[in-house]
């Protein structure tokens, strides 16, 4: 069967969007953003759309709705089979790059997605319990799929929510059974950097962010009227920006944990990935410093 899309995947800072570009200028083709933060306008620092990577290469799925809107992976999987359709009508092979193992795997496996209502009693209910506990419940549900992503209380309860609609509604959860779906043939790529190189260019890229304006981005989306809570809601730099500039942590406490943060970010992408591995999907992993040659796909 012939190719049907180019997947570059990989943990954050190991140069996914530059090894994307490249081999979109190669290839003559357009990139799908697999990125759960940067389709939101305004939030472009924080979440390192990179925007002037691209150059000329057209992309997809970034800067697509507002700040504190909840977009979600029913949307996602909307959105990315438009991008995909556009694309492959040009007669290009549409390429997806991002970091957000639960848009990827859904974007290749071809499932489909209900678009679970907000179950205001369930919220009520589990509102004022820890992350570790949410996660606990989360763990002792039968999940009948493996797309949560979970790093603050209300992905948390987001999550359980889905689960709790599932197994409500079994009609709707066939819908997202991989087994009955049209997977998109798909070549993955995955960025394999060292970890501790990984982790050296987290930290001074952190920093370079810091320096060039990332919490006045978070402070001009405040000002613009945004709930402190919806911004956290969004995790890693959104969440303890937001802390610090409310007043709940000092900025070397913020710093310091958002870097903490992240690394267990980058750790959990990993997870994910080898997680799919074990799911049945081929990665070859490439070296982050070499460029990536598909001759013999394109």
């Amino acid at each position: 069967m012939a190719i049907e899309m180019i997947a570059i995947v990989g943990p954050t800072a190991s140069g996914k969007t530059r090894h994307a570009v490249e081999l979109a200028r190669t290839m003559g083709t357009e990139i799908i953003s697999a990125d759960s933060r940067q389709v939101y306008r305004g939030m472009t620092i924080g979440t390192g759309k990179d925007l002037d990577e691209y150059g000329e290469i057209p992309y997809h799925l970034i800067d697509i709705c507002d700040a504190g809107e909840k977009y979600n992976l029913h949307r996602y999987i909307k959105d990315f089979r438009k991008a995909f359709a556009d694309i492959s009508r040009k007669g290009k092979i549409p390429l997806l790059c991002g970091g957000s193992g639960m848009y990827v795997e859904a974007a290749i496996s071809g499932i489909s997605l209900p678009d679970v209502p907000a179950n205001p009693d369930l919220r009520k209910d589990l509102s004022g319990k820890s992350l570790r506990e949410l996660t606990e419940i989360l763990s002792s549900m039968k999940r009948l799929h493996n797309i949560t992503d979970v790093d603050t209380e209300k992905r948390a309860i987001r999550a359980i929510e889905i689960c709790q609609y599932y197994a409500t509604h079994p009609e709707e959860a066939r819908l997202a059974d991989k087994s009955k779906a049209t997977p998109v043939n798909t070549r993955i790529i995955g960025i394999e950097i060292p970890r501790e190189l990984r982790r050296q260019r987290i930290s001074m890229r952190l920093h370079e962010r810091l320096s060039n304006g990332m919490l006045h981005e978070v402070e001009t989306l405040l000002n613009k009227g945004l709930k402190p809570e919806d911004l956290i809601y969004y995790g890693l730099e959104y969440k303890f920006m937001t802390l610090h500039l409310i007043g709940e942590i000092g900025y070397d406490e913020m710093v310091k944990s958002l870097e903490t943060a992240i690394h267990q970010f980058a750790k959990r992408q990993m997870t994910w990935f080898r997680g799919m591995e074990r799911r049945g999907y081929k990665i070859e992993w490439h070296p982050f410093d070499k460029p990536i040659d598909l001759s013999d796909t394109i």
